[in-house]
């Protein structure tokens, strides 16, 4: 069955009512977002004209926990006149719709969690992990990446985790900096006047060091003369740096290792300015 569905050339229709209806809504839109186009139809419906859904290369997944539902028995019979192949996802194998199934994926349950074995509980639970499974094997044969699953979830914190790149937040920020030979007064003018609460030390385009608002204070609690200290004597010199390609969410990543609130950017190794963590705050990735 999961060599059909990864050759098909329509789309996974999937089918069913009650609260295997709303089951398959859920698959539905799992199996789109991960790559498999899927279209939702609903059992009683279909009967009354959203049979139409249904092209010539299709799939159909028909869930329901007893097989025997009298809208299923009305629905098969015009399913299998349609010669699309027909997924029963169903907790009865010897039902009438599992009888007339091409596949069986067998969500049989003991027992409904319910205290009078009534509500669909656990049937449902088992549709909705046999629906999930389904669309994980299917990810895995078509090494679906987390790129490719960024193209269909590009709204949300989830979809900027996976496509917003450092360059885009870094951009919007100016670019402080100072030579090493910048004294104190231009030091601290360049760090108030960005607001970024550090400034990249650079010999021409290249970065060679970090100044922050903590190693001012640390250089004024031990010096009481100024007028010779330049920025080479107070930065750091091994400052995080990452590429304005690289993924916002691995900038997070680096400062919450390191303990730190702001990256310096670089782009083909040039300095490119300076990624905040409240950059990241505003856009929802933390």
């Amino acid at each position: 069955m999961i060599n059909k569905i990864l050759h098909l050339q329509g789309r996974v229709i999937v089918t069913g009512i009650g609260k295997s209806a709303i089951i398959a809504q859920k698959i539905v839109a799992t199996l789109n977002s991960t790559g498999t186009p899927s279209i939702f139809m609903h059992a009683a419906d279909a009967i009354h004209g959203d049979l139409g859904i249904i092209q010539q290369h299709d799939l159909i997944i028909a869930i329901s926990k007893s097989g025997n539902t009298p809208e299923i028995k009305v629905l098969v019979p015009f399913l299998k006149q349609t010669k699309n192949t027909l997924v029963a996802l169903v907790g009865n194998t010897e039902s009438y719709l599992a009888k007339n199934a091409d596949y069986i994926l067998n969500t049989t349950v003991e027992k409904e969690a319910c205290p009078n074995n009534l509500a669909p509980t656990s049937s449902t639970t088992a549709q909705l992990a046999m629906g999930d499974a389904l669309a994980v094997v299917l990810q895995e044969c078509r090494d679906f990446t987390d790129q490719d699953f960024a193209k269909y979830h590009p709204g949300g914190a989830l979809g900027k985790k996976l496509y917003l790149k450092v360059g885009d937040l870094s951009d919007q920020n100016g670019k402080p900096s100072v030579q090493l030979n910048a004294n104190i007064r231009d030091i601290i003018i360049t760090i108030t006047h960005f607001r970024l609460g550090a400034v990249a030390v650079l010999k021409d385009t290249q970065i060679q060091g970090i100044i922050t608002d903590g190693d001012i204070r640390r250089m004024l609690e031990r010096h009481t003369d100024l007028a010779t200290i330049n920025a080479a004597d107070i930065m750091g010199n091994s400052p995080k740096v990452i590429d304005k390609n690289e993924l916002a969410a691995n900038a997070l990543h680096i400062m919450r290792e390191n303990n730190i609130t702001q990256l310096l950017v670089s782009d083909h190794g040039n300095y490119d300015g300076v990624i905040h963590i409240q950059d990241l705050l505003k856009e929802g990735i933390i």
